[in-house]
């Protein structure tokens, strides 16, 4: 199972001096793959949450431990998901009252 994150590439710190060889159009393009990546990774999660409760309910899963898990593991990376999501914004509407 992929869990949120698990397709980033690694950051490198840069060197004084150094400047980043990556265009706007190439950082936006990368950054949105990389959300998308990210938001399809959560759905993943609770859909199969969802498809191991539904087992549980019907009897075809016997094992509520890992039925448990599943659902934790997806509430986790939901929340977590918004609390990024909030970030995201604060950060966004800070950036626009800043005078130039």
């Amino acid at each position: 199972m992929n869990t949120i994150g698990t397709g980033l590439p690694p950051v490198s710190r840069m060197e004084e001096g150094q400047s980043s060889q990556l265009t706007p159009s190439q950082a936006q393009s990368n950054f949105s793959s990389m959300l998308k990546n990210a938001v399809e990774d959560l759905n993943h999660m609770q859909l199969e949450s969802d498809k191991k409760t539904e087992g549980l309910a019907n009897g075809s899963v016997e094992n509520l431990h890992d039925v448990m898990i599943s659902a934790q593991k997806a509430s986790v990376a939901l929340e977590t998901g918004v609390q990024v999501q909030s970030k995201a914004i604060d950060a966004y509407n800070e950036i626009m009252r800043m005078q130039v």
